[in-house]
Order: structure tokens, then C-alpha cells, then sequence
């Protein structure tokens, strides 16, 4: 039986998994944090109540995520609910729900009003996206949407999502598959975006997904860190050297621990090596650069030079609703948050003892000052903003906030970007990497995640096909 390990318990790891299982081979996956499903992974928000770390949810087109949903018997949980959409800035909020609400948008004269919706409707029709990545989002949007919707609604929306630093790199393909996404969650033009999400939670269906591995006789190893991994020479099995983390080692998880024991001195009780016939990395590209042993200078290279934003949320539980909206933009750079995120204008507050719950979200550089910033500091300099946005609200209306921070939340995509992306297939034989980089034009997300672990696990069998026989 050929024998795989998996680097990385979330949403691409989990799927690798799962598709590796169902085609004969034994599976063992190695997680660095007590809980699975990466960065679409929950916590405990209120009393036995799950919520994701980050915001989630699901688009129409997000076709395996919903299939997986359906497969592990859970798709009576997804829920298809209109969205409310908004966009904040001159102090005010404009709706944009649906195309007539463009008509409203004010900041704007009406001729450029009619140019950001046509110049968004003609992306949505575009196929062959390649030719917009030889260009700049800011020079292309300039060129072909005019000066003032660039200024008034494009250049705000770039900047709060890719920082003052990175904004003006940022490849015009990007734009255009954020707008094709949003367009296919509608039906017709004129209709409100449809999301989905799971009442349950992701949570719950990364929870089911590693059960159906486990009963398949997969093992889900976590709290263990992947600190090395030896490409084989001559014939040999790649070996895997992993870590208990000590840090972790009581954290709460419903799942057992697998540590494996060694023989050692014990100074290195907690450490394991294994062999396997091939590894699937689905670690950041910075983190695989550290692990793995001789890499060649020119790979190396390459990796380091896939740069990441990190999210920085504050999630808050209100005793009031603070807007009417799922999905509110904030266009105003004054304000240091980039998006207001009422997860319970999209799934019913009755799940959650009928509070509002809220995610002030943020993509930082690793140099930002916002993540040198605790929660209490975080918490204090985003309070006064809030009542810009709703003048009624006041600090009593928090019964409890919590911070999350998710590294390497975003990669940047520069000019060109396709031609940068490192082939699933790295220098070393039987190894191989899959990670939110090499998911392009598409954005990051856990259907993306999910579809690239599937395929990444393809790949592997192709290359073990004769002894799955």
C-alpha cells in the first residue's frame, strides 16, 4: 500500500486526504494546531456555539465545497440566503444589493455611476482573463473606468484589501475574478447575490470530513509540528521529522492525539521520524522553505518570494445589530478597519441566543503596527469608528469580543502572476506542494482549497498508479 503524509490539517490538507483514502492509499496527516480546518477552523463564541475564526461563507459557483457538504450528509445544514451588501464612506451608507442600488451611489455624478456598473457588468462577460494580468489593477481601471470611480470606489476597496504598500501591484485579473464570482452568485443581473452557509458551521464539516478519514483508516496527528522533511535518495522513503508541541498539548480538541513514541534521550521525547512514500505540503511557501532539506538556491528563491497579507479580526457580540448589512466596505481610509461583517444578518441570530455578531476585519503587512496591537489596544482604537458608522451605538453594546489573527491570509498577485505560480510538483521526488498561491485567478477560499487538495491528490496517484493497482 503506498503510504502518503499530509502537511497541514485544513480545508486542502483534509481534502488531499479524504480523495487519497478513497483511492486505496494510507494516509497520515500532521497538524501544528490542536483543531483542524486551517483558516476556515472555529472557536466556542458563545456557550457550545461554533464560530468561524474568520468569516465564511459559500457562492453559488463553489461547487466543491457544496459537494463535499453533500457527500458527508450534511446538506440539509446549507442554507442559500440573500445578501446585503454596502459600501461606507462621506460618512455615509450606500446600498448595494442589487444593480439599481448603483443608480444611488451619490459620491458618484450619474455618468460615472453608469460607467462603474457597465465597466463591472463587461467583466463579468470576460472569459479569457489572462490579457487583464499584463496590467495593473490601478493603471487598467483608470484607463477603462475613468479617474472618479477609480478614486471614489476602486482605489479605497484596493488599498484597505492589499495596504498603502502592496495596492498598486496588484494584478487586474484579481479584480476581475472577485467581480465574476459575485456576478455568478446572482441569478440575472438584476438579482441579489446568493451566499451559502452551513448552520452547523464549517467547523462542523471539517469535524465530519476528518471522521469519514478516520473511519477509512486515515490518522489525524495534531498538535505536531512538521520541523524537517528529508527528500529520499536512491530509492528511499521521504522521511518526516515532527514535534509535540508542548504549547498545545492541552488545548481543547474533541479529537485523540497520535503521537508516535521513540526510543531517545529525554530531551528529545517528544520528537518522531517517519517514512512515507510520498508528502503533500500544504503549509504556506515561506513555511515549506523552512522545512525541507537542501532545497536548491533557485527554488528557494521562488518560494520566498510568494508574499502574504495577514487578517487581523476582532469579532464583537452585540446586544443590538450594528447595520442592516452582511457585507459592509468600508471606503473611507479614515477609518483603520476595512470591513464591517455581520455574520448574523447572513445566518439566523436565533442560533446564536438571538445576538449580533460582528467581524472588524483588516489585511496587514508583517511590518503593519496593527500587528504589534493586543486586543484590548485593537478594541480601543476601532470603538470611536463604530459610531460613525451606526450613531446610535455605544460600548455597552459589547458583551463579549475576541481577536484572531490568521497568518498568510492573502497572497499578492503581481503582473503576470500566472507565470509565477510553482508547479504542485516541487524539485524533490514524491513531494509535493498545494497551497493558496497556486489557486489563482481565483481568490482564497475553501472551495479553491478544497478543489486544489482534490487535484494535488490526483497528481500523486497518477505517479503511484501501478502499485494502486
Amino acid at each position: 500500500m503506498v503510504r502518503i503524509a499530509v502537511i497541514g490539517a485544513g480545508a486542502a490538507g483534509l481534502s488531499a486526504a479524504y480523495y487519497l483514502l478513497q483511492n486505496g492509499c494510507e494516509v497520515k496527516i500532521y497538524e501544528q494546531s490542536a483543531f483542524v480546518g486551517g483558516q476556515a477552523s472555529t472557536f466556542e463564541v458563545l456557550k457550545g456555539i461554533p464560530l468561524e475564526r474568520g468569516y465564511h461563507h459559500l457562492f453559488i459557483s463553489d461547487t466543491d465545497m457544496i459537494d463535499l457538504i453533500d457527500h458527508l450528509g450534511l446538506s440539509s445544514q446549507l442554507k442559500w440566503i440573500p445578501s446585503k451588501v454596502g459600501t461606507f464612506t462621506r460618512g455615509k451608507t450606500f446600498k448595494f444589493t442589487t444593480a439599481f442600488d448603483l443608480l444611488k451611489f451619490s459620491p458618484l455624478n450619474l455618468i460615472d455611476r453608469l460607467r462603474l456598473g457597465i465597466l463591472s457588468l463587461y467583466l463579468s462577460k470576460i472569459s479569457n482573463w489572462h490579457k487583464l494580468e499584463r496590467s495593473t489593477a490601478v493603471n487598467w481601471l483608470k484607463t477603462f473606468g475613468g479617474q472618479n470611480p477609480y478614486e471614489v470606489f476602486w482605489e479605497p476597496m484596493l488599498q484597505g484589501k492589499f495596504g498603502k504598500d502592496y495596492f498598486s501591484q496588484v494584478n487586474m485579473a484579481w479584480i476581475w475574478g472577485k467581480i465574476n464570482t459575485r456576478f455568478a452568485s446572482r441569478k440575472g443581473f438584476l438579482a441579489k447575490e446568493l451566499l451559502g452557509y452551513p448552520l452547523c458551521s464549517f467547523g462542523t464539516v471539517f469535524d465530519e470530513l476528518v471522521n469519514s478519514i478516520e473511519k477509512k483508516g486515515g490518522i489525524v496527528s495534531l498538535s505536531r509540528e512538521v520541523t524537517k522533511i528529508i527528500s529520499p535518495h536512491n530509492d528511499q522513503k521521504v522521511k518526516i521529522i515532527s514535534e509535540l508541541r508542548a504549547d498545545t498539548w492541552q488545548s481543547p480538541t474533541k479529537y485523540d492525539f497520535h503521537p508516535e513514541t521513540i526510543d531517545s534521550e529525554p530531551e528529545e521525547k517528544n520528537l518522531n521520524i517517519d517514512e512515507f512514500d510520498a508528502v503533500i505540503v500544504t503549509t504556506p511557501s515561506y513555511v515549506f522553505s523552512n522545512i525541507m532539506d537542501d532545497i536548491p538556491s533557485n527554488y528557494q528563491a521562488s518560494l520566498l518570494s510568494q508574499n502574504y497579507l495577514s487578517a487581523v479580526l476582532l469579532i464583537l457580540v452585540l446586544k443590538n445589530p450594528l447595520t442592516e448589512y452582511y457585507w459592509l466596505n468600508i471606503a473611507d481610509r479614515n477609518i483603520p478597519f476595512v470591513g464591517v461583517i455581520e455574520h448574523t444578518n447572513l445566518a439566523d441570530r436565533n442560533n446564536y441566543h438571538d445576538k449580533h455578531i460582528v467581524y472588524l476585519s483588516n489585511y496587514v503587512s508583517k511590518d503593519d503596527p496593527l500587528l504589534k496591537k493586543d486586543h484590548r489596544d485593537l478594541l480601543e482604537l476601532y470603538l470611536p469608528h463604530l459610531k460613525k458608522i451606526n450613531k446610535d451605538f455605544t460600548k455597552d453594546w459589547i458583551e463579549e469580543s475576541f481577536f484572531q489573527r490568521v497568518d498568510a491570509a492573502q497572497p499578492i498577485v503581481g503582473i503576470n502572476y500566472s507565470s509565477q505560480i510553482l508547479s504542485h510538483e516541487t524539485p524533490f521526488p514524491n513531494i509535493y506542494l498545494a497551497n493558496t498561491t497556486q489557486i489563482y485567478p481565483e481568490d482564497r477560499g475553501t472551495n479553491y482549497s478544497i478543489s486544489i487538495g482534490k487535484k494535488v491528490a490526483k497528481l500523486l496517484l497518477t505517479q503511484f498508479s501501478t502499485l494502486l493497482l
